[in-house]
């Protein structure tokens, strides 16, 4: 007879994560999410979208998919402690419990980085510790990935701390480098497990197989 309490923490949780987000660009990242949420392979939702970039396709998905969303930037808060406030009062508002980086580009404050102590979660385009730190994002990773000759590549899903792509990793999907790619064929094919390694990540968390408590 198995012991019923040794899967006790793999039990789906009776409400779905609540997720918020951070975005700058188009956030096809966020939108795999959404599309994972809506078809019941992720139990979460989406509370909140808060975009740097007013014009950021990531806010015109919020708006499409009807989450409330806000443009917070150096535009509308021209000091870093009222944008950071800004920031965390409008995911603590929503009920936020992790907060997801789609494509965004700015180190975040300290005020929200201690209220949402190891629960901010960031996607990598590459395997870090490789190829990670301030200036590696987007593009440049693949040309980095390239110009070293390594033979493979992928995405790294990590907490996110005062430091650069430096947080504790939490999952990560491989991809091969083949001969005669360049920076966009590398990036398509990382961008693919990208898509998944998110939602599937947030899964893991949703069910408790990974628990975020113990990473703080």
């Amino acid at each position: 007879m198995t012991d019923a309490t040794s899967h006790h923490n793999l039990r789906p949780r009776q409400e779905p994560l609540r997720l918020g987000f951070l975005a700058s660009g188009g956030g096809s990242n966020m939108q795999a999410i959404l599309d994972a949420c809506s078809t019941g392979r992720l139990s979460a939702e989406a509370r909140v979208v808060v975009g740097n970039n007013s014009r950021s396709g990531a806010l015109e998905r919020a708006r499409n998919a009807g989450i409330p969303c806000y443009h917070l930037s150096s535009q509308t808060h021209p000091d870093a402690a009222g944008l950071d406030g800004a920031i965390c009062d409008a995911l603590v508002t929503h009920g936020v419990e992790v907060v997801c980086l789609a494509g965004y580009m700015k180190l975040l404050g300290r005020r929200t980085l201690s209220t949402f102590r190891g629960h901010i979660l960031n996607i990598h385009p590459g395997l870090l510790p490789r190829h990670g730190g301030q200036g590696f994002y987007g593009r440049r990773v693949h040309e980095a990935v390239l110009a070293t000759g390594d033979i493979e590549s992928g995405a790294t899903v990590h907490v996110v701390d005062a430091v650069y792509d430096n947080g504790p990793v939490l999952a990560q999907a491989r991809v091969p480098v083949k001969p005669g790619d360049t920076a966009e064929t590398l990036a398509a094919r990382v961008l693919v497990q990208e898509h998944r390694l998110f939602p599937e990540t947030l899964q893991k968390i949703a069910t408790g197989e990974i628990d975020l408590e113990r990473l703080v």
